[in-house]
C-alpha cells in the first residue's frame, strides 16, 4: 500500500502510467476528501445539502442519462416541461387554461441569467434596427449588489453595466435611482429577490411603477428581469401577497435556482419568460442529429438528467403545503438565531425580517477582533460562517452571514449559538492577553523615556483604557497615558478615551 501511495502522489498532476486497484483508488480519494468541510455545517452556501433517500435513489438511477438526448429519454423531457409549467404558474405567468409555460432548465441561475439577458439584448436590437437607430451600445441597470454572473454576462456579451451604488442605510438597489439610469439603450433593469449579501428583497413593485411611468413618457419599452435565484422558492410560500413576479406587467423573465430553496442538489436552475413573445425565435436552435427534431436554447449541450428528475420529485412530493412548511420552519430558525445573536449585545443585524431566511450581522466594535477572526474561530468547531465586505461603495462594512437551509435544525441553531458564545469569549480573552503584553511593554518604555511610534502607543493606550487592571497598577497605567498625551499634544477630555 505504501508503494501505491507513492505512485499516486508522484503523479498528482499527470496521468499515472499504471492502473490502481479499485479499492485503493477509492480509499486514496476518500482520505483526501476528509479534509473538506462538512456540507451540513457550511452556513456560507445557499445550496441544498440534504435530500430524501428515495430521491437519492432516483438520481443514482439517472446518472447515466444525458438530458439533451430528448428523443432517447422523452419522459425526462416531459418531466422538465412539467417543472417549467409549474414554475410559470407559481409565478403567475398569464397562461390560459391548458396554456404552456415558456422556459428551460439550466445548470444553475448563472446560465439562466445569461439566457434571459440574451433574450433582452436581441429584442432590443431588433427594435432598434426596425426604428433605424444605432444598436451597438446596449446597457443594463442593476444594483452594485448583484451576483458576479451579471458582470460575466455584461463582459461576455458586450453590454454596459450601469450600477446603482448602495448607501450606508440602504443595502439593495434603490428603484428611483435605478430608473434615473435608464435610457434608450437600456435592454432591461435587473431586480434581485434575495440579495447575496443580506438576503433582502428589492422593491420590484415600486420599480415596475416607476419604470411604467418612464416608458409612457419616453415611448421606450424597457422591461424587468427578476433574479430570484435565492428568493424564488421562498416568496411564493411565505409572502404570497408580495407582488414581484408576472403579476407586474413589466416583469418579462425570472430565474430561480432549483439547487437553493428549490431543495435539489447542485446544479439545476430555471428560467421562465412571461410569454413566447419575450423569447426571440432566432435564439432557439433546432437539431436532428440525436434522432428527431429538437429545440435547444442553452449555453451548454450535454448535462445530466438527475437534477431535473430530482426537481420534479420535490414538486410532487412536497406540493405547495410542503414547501410552505419548510420555508416557514427556515424563517422560524432564522428568527431564533437572530434573537440569540442580538442577546450577546455585540452585533448589529443587517438582514431584514422580510427576505430570504438569512441572518447577516456585524460587530458593533471591531477594535479587539474583527469578523474575519470570528469566522476563523468558529471554523475550529466545524462551522463555516463566511466573513466578507459589503458591495462596492459600502466595502468598509464587514459582516458575517448564516444561511438557514432545510437541514439547519433548531438543535443546530442552539449549538451554533453556544459555539458562537465560546468563540467570542476566546477572542476577548486573547485580546486582553495581547493588549496586556503590548501595554506593559509600552508602559515600561514610556516610563523609561524611550521614543515610540505614536500610532502604536495610541492603540495600546486605548486598549489599556478599557481594562486598566492589565497594568501592574492603576497609577502606572494613568502615568503612561499622561506621557502619551504629552507627547502627542493632546489635552485631557473626559477620562482616558
Amino acid at each position: 500500500m505504501v508503494v501505491v501511495v507513492v505512485v499516486v502522489a508522484g503523479c498528482r498532476y499527470s496521468l499515472p502510467e499504471k492502473e490502481l486497484p479499485k479499492d485503493a483508488a477509492y480509499q486514496f480519494i476518500s482520505d483526501e476528501l476528509m479534509l473538506d468541510g462538512n456540507p451540513r455545517l457550511n452556513l456560507a452556501s445557499f445550496v441544498t445539502t440534504w435530500m430524501e433517500p428515495e430521491c437519492d435513489q432516483l438520481m443514482l438511477k439517472a446518472l447515466s442519462k444525458n438530458y439533451i438526448d430528448k428523443d432517447e429519454y422523452p419522459i425526462t423531457t416531459e418531466l422538465q416541461n412539467r417543472c417549467v409549467n409549474m414554475i410559470a404558474r407559481l409565478y403567475h405567468a398569464p397562461l390560459d387554461e391548458g396554456g404552456v409555460g415558456v422556459g428551460a432548465s439550466c445548470v444553475g441561475s448563472s446560465e439562466a441569467i445569461m439566457l434571459a439577458g440574451l433574450a433582452f439584448k436581441r429584442k432590443w436590437q431588433k427594435r432598434r434596427k426596425a426604428e433605424g437607430k444605432p444598436y451597438d451600445k446596449p446597457n443594463l441597470v442593476t444594483g452594485s449588489n448583484v451576483q458576479v454572473c451579471w458582470e460575466k454576462f455584461a463582459n461576455y456579451f458586450e453590454v454596459e453595466m450601469k450600477e446603482v451604488n448602495l448607501t450606508k442605510d440602504y443595502y439593495v438597489m434603490n428603484p428611483e435611482k435605478a430608473v434615473e439610469l435608464v435610457d434608450e439603450n437600456t435592454i432591461c433593469v435587473c431586480a434581485i429577490l434575495g440579495s447575496t449579501y443580506n438576503g433582502e428583497f428589492e422593491d420590484v413593485k415600486l420599480l415596475n411603477e416607476l419604470l411604467q411611468k418612464k416608458n409612457a413618457e419616453t415611448g421606450w419599452d424597457v422591461g424587468i428581469h427578476v433574479d430570484a435565484a435565492s428568493g424564488g422558492f421562498v416568496a411564493p410560500f411565505i409572502y404570497p401577497d408580495l407582488e414581484w413576479d408576472f403579476r407586474l406587467p413589466l416583469v418579462r423573465s425570472i430565474n430561480v435556482s432549483g439547487h437553493k430553496y428549490g431543495l435539489v442538489y447542485a446544479g439545476v436552475g430555471w428560467v421562465v419568460w412571461r410569454s413566447q413573445d419575450d423569447l426571440p425565435e432566432e435564439l432557439i436552435f433546432h437539431i436532428n442529429y440525436l434522432g428527431a427534431d429538437q429545440a435547444s436554447f442553452t449555453l451548454n449541450f450535454s448535462k445530466g438528467a438527475s437534477q431535473v428528475i430530482a426537481q420534479y420529485y420535490q414538486f410532487i412530493r412536497l406540493g405547495f403545503e410542503g414547501y410552505k412548511c419548510i420555508m416557514e420552519n427556515c424563517r422560524a430558525n432564522a428568527e431564533a438565531l437572530k434573537e440569540g445573536i442580538v442577546k450577546t449585545g455585540l452585533f448589529n443585524i443587517l438582514s431584514k425580517d422580510v427576505g430570504v431566511p438569512v441572518v447577516a450581522f456585524s460587530l458593533k466594535d471591531a477594535s479587539e477582533f474583527d469578523e474575519y477572526e470570528l469566522s476563523a474561530q468558529l471554523r475550529t468547531t466545524g462551522w463555516i460562517v463566511p466573513a466578507y465586505t459589503m458591495a462596492p461603495n459600502c466595502k468598509d462594512l464587514r459582516l458575517l452571514r448564516v444561511v438557514i437551509r432545510e437541514d439547519f435544525s433548531r438543535t443546530l441553531c442552539e449549538r451554533l449559538l453556544e459555539d458562537l458564545d465560546r468563540a467570542l469569549k476566546k477572542l476577548q480573552s486573547n485580546a486582553v492577553k495581547t493588549s496586556e503584553i503590548v501595554a506593559k511593554a509600552l508602559a515600561d518604555d514610556a516610563l523609561a523615556g524611550k521614543h515610540l511610534d505614536l500610532e502604536v502607543e495610541k492603540k495600546a493606550v486605548v486598549l489599556a483604557a478599557k481594562s486598566p487592571d492589565i497594568f501592574q497598577s492603576v497609577v502606572r497605567a494613568q502615568k503612561a497615558v499622561r506621557l502619551w498625551k504629552q507627547k502627542s499634544g493632546q489635552r485631557s477630555n473626559n477620562g482616558v478615551c
